[in-house]
């Protein structure tokens, strides 16, 4: 049975990753992404990747999850972002 912290960071990491999708869904049909800042994508990808990596490290499914779906959201936004400008 999966315990009540797991419970909570696979919810945390579900609301988190989400975020994301919102932006990507409205990036792909305006094609318009002016207003997202590069730098706050390479940010969010570091971040995401210290993450993912401290996840494996402690061995922590929802941190693994959370971030490598994250990572590629954010991937997502980046290619649209250098696509569309």
């Amino acid at each position: 049975m999966i315990d009540l912290v797991t419970i909570t960071g696979l919810a945390a990491g579900c609301c988190t990753t989400a975020a994301f999708i919102p932006q990507v869904l409205h990036s792909l049909k305006t094609k318009k992404t002016t207003d997202l800042s590069i730098a706050m994508l390479a940010i969010i990808v570091l971040g995401d990747m210290l993450w993912l990596i401290h996840g494996i490290w402690v061995n922590s499914i929802p941190i693994i999850a959370a971030n490598a779906a994250s990572l590629l959201l954010v991937f997502a936004l980046v290619s649209l972002k250098l696509r569309y400008g």
